[in-house]
């Protein structure tokens, strides 16, 4: 049975996040020999090489102009907001206060998505979005201290990765997704460059390093490529909370490669999460199976000779509609 293009895009956002959780990994590793700039320069640099390739060979830079397409400018302008936002903030907040401020992404997009685009979000969605992010809190578990004025950038990062996201749900149809990534990459690129200075300059790299940063623009790709697939697929107030699942990959590769063992706190949180998430799909499904709502009859009419066919022709048509589409 074919998946609905809500459940086609919920698969997408999930192997998006597996690509960012390791791509964030093998970035962990690299910060320790060179500083964040350097390392988004790098990798920037692999990553728009290798879906440039792609994108040529498929024929998607046919067009390289519609790179300028105001919704893929604007989706870019997102991504370089929500990078450079997040990056400041870093740098002056704990990283457990910034990862809680950033877990509200997904109840923005949804309200952007609603306020702008009329998506229907039924009261049993915004619950499980509302508990899924009491379980991120309770993973990250924040400090009062954490919360400054720099808290502010984190949210602007949110706000900016929001507008990235609506900004893809509107990206038109005819632009190929792989331009939409090379456009990303490359401006990614551009902004590693232009922080390099004031973030310390060049180091040198060994060719371990190297490679662990082009496996790592490998990673950037398939989550710029799958996250893109995602919200283009479906309503986005349905795919965004499957965002959390990063947090469960976090948990994986935290405990396999840097011996991080989850503590009680992280497991409730993680169980919180993945049990909202699952309620949102029960939901979808339930959705999906409603029956449709009976056609209005209308005001009584006589059928005679001439008319009776053809009235029966259309409420039998409309008695075979699809479902009735409806907030979860």
């Amino acid at each position: 049975m074919p998946l609905s293009p809500n459940l086609r895009g919920a698969l997408f956002m999930v192997v998006a996040m597996i690509g960012f959780t390791l791509n964030d990994a093998i970035t962990k590793f690299s910060s320790e020999s060179m500083n964040m700039a350097q390392v988004m320069l790098v990798r920037g640099a692999f990553a728009s090489l290798f879906v440039g390739l792609l994108a040529w060979r498929r024929g998607a830079l046919a067009d390289p102009r519609a790179m300028l397409q105001p919704m893929v400018a604007l989706r870019v302008a997102g991504e370089a907001g929500a990078t450079v936002s997040f990056l400041i903030g870093l740098a002056h907040l704990p990283i457990a206060n910034v990862s809680a401020v950033l877990q509200a992404l997904p109840l923005a997009v949804t309200m952007g998505a609603a306020l702008f685009f009329g998506e229907g979000v039924g009261w049993r969605r915004w619950l499980a979005i509302a508990v899924g992010f009491a379980g991120v809190l309770i993973i990250v578990r924040p400090g009062f201290e954490g919360f400054s004025a720099y808290s502010l950038l984190a949210l602007a990062s949110v706000a900016c990765c929001a507008v990235r996201d609506l900004a893809t749900k509107r990206i038109p149809q005819a632009i190929p997704t792989m331009l939409v990534s090379t456009a990303t990459a490359l401006a990614m690129t551009i902004l590693g460059a232009l922080l390099l200075p004031p973030m310390g300059g060049w180091t040198p790299m060994t060719a371990e390093a190297t490679a662990l940063l082009a496996l790592a623009a490998v990673l950037v790709l398939i989550g710029y490529q799958f996250i893109i697939m995602a919200m283009r697929s479906g309503d986005i107030s349905f795919i965004a909370p499957f965002r959390y699942t990063a947090l469960l990959w976090s948990i994986v590769l935290g405990l396999v490669i840097f011996g991080d063992i989850p503590d009680l706190p992280m497991i409730v949180g993680a169980a919180i999460i993945i049990g909202s998430g699952l309620y949102a799909l029960y939901r979808e499904r339930v959705v999906g199976r409603r029956p449709p709502a009976p056609p209005n009859p209308g005001p009584p009419q006589a059928a005679g000779p001439k008319n009776g066919p053809r009235v029966e022709a259309v409420e039998a048509k409309n008695r075979g509609g699809g479902p009735t589409a409806g907030g979860g």
